[in-house]
């Protein structure tokens, strides 16, 4: 390979990565995140506007799913403890919705979207917490037994598998205070995002 070549290959390398929305610097922040990135306030208030699940509720679930990494994928799987076998399910993006139940969200909502797009994701987050709640009851604001039936699914959810997993009801705890703290964070610069806001216009 030529010099040009490797110098191009290494060019196109660096646009491509540079096109990718890296993660937030302090994710256990919202106002810090909707700072630095003040198109996903906006994504979050159209998917609020849509679907009515708060802000801080979605957040805190992408934050436990992807760590706000736009093309996160799941562990891989192994052949006899060793050899690469794939991946351990087919979920992917922001919000690790799997193939099946993003191909449910396209069709009911003619959403073409994009896993790695994160206003397609948090769209995503809003829809689905809008089902469980018409299906299983639950609240958008109980983000403690949202996060359980978006792990498991509405009819793990239904037969109680997460009873099973301790350490799922832990991590449902933690997305829970995350939601909290997300909350009591968006009380106080709310009225500063919504003033600039108004400045981009």
């Amino acid at each position: 390979m030529t010099q040009r070549n490797i110098l191009l290959l290494t060019l196109l390398f660096m646009f491509l990565t540079g096109c990718t929305t890296m993660p937030p610097k302090d994710q256990d922040n919202l106002c810090s995140i909707y700072r630095e990135y003040p198109d996903w306030y906006e994504d979050s208030l159209e998917m609020q506007s849509e679907y009515g699940t708060p802000l801080h509720v979605a957040m805190a679930i992408l934050k436990q799913e992807s760590s706000y990494v736009a093309d996160a994928l799941p562990p891989r799987d192994y052949l006899l403890w060793v050899i690469p076998w794939g991946r351990v399910s087919s979920a992917y993006g922001y919000a690790q919705a799997q193939d099946p139940v993003w191909g449910e969200y396209k069709d009911s909502t003619g959403n073409g979207g994009s896993r790695d797009s994160f206003d397609d994701a948090i769209m995503f987050i809003g829809w689905y917490t809008t089902g469980t709640q018409r299906q299983l009851g639950i609240s958008k604001w109980d983000t403690y037994n949202q996060y359980l039936a978006y792990h498991e699914g509405r009819g793990g959810f239904s037969r109680n598998t997460y009873r099973s997993k301790p350490w799922l009801m832990q991590v449902a705890r933690k997305v829970q205070k995350q939601s909290e703290i997300y909350n009591a964070q968006l009380k106080q610069c709310r009225q500063a995002l919504e003033d600039d806001r108004g400045g981009w216009f």
